[in-house]
């Protein structure tokens, strides 16, 4: 399935800012549907699994908020929800 606007914004954002060895952004707004923050037109929810070397000895909180930091307009402005599955290689 083509990741919509929003997907691929955060795609590219988060390749700009880690390089990825591998990158997943999914959107899962369809499993949301009539849940607070989702939205009519999707795109509101989303998972994403990446693999950076930028990761390495950091804990799942500084991984999180590294993420975080790096897409917080898309949080601030239309995400309600990003799961994050963030590690290092190897």
């Amino acid at each position: 399935m083509t990741p919509g606007p929003v997907g691929q914004t955060i795609s590219a954002k988060l390749r700009d800012a880690f390089a990825p060895e591998h990158l997943d952004v999914i959107d899962e707004s369809h499993q949301h549907a009539g849940h607070a923050g989702a939205r009519p037109d999707g795109e509101s929810h989303f998972r994403v699994k990446i693999v950076a070397e930028a990761f390495r000895n950091k804990s799942r909180v500084e991984q999180h908020r590294m993420v975080n930091k790096v897409l917080a307009e898309e949080l601030r402005e239309r995400v309600h929800a990003l799961a994050i599955q963030a590690s290092a290689p190897g």
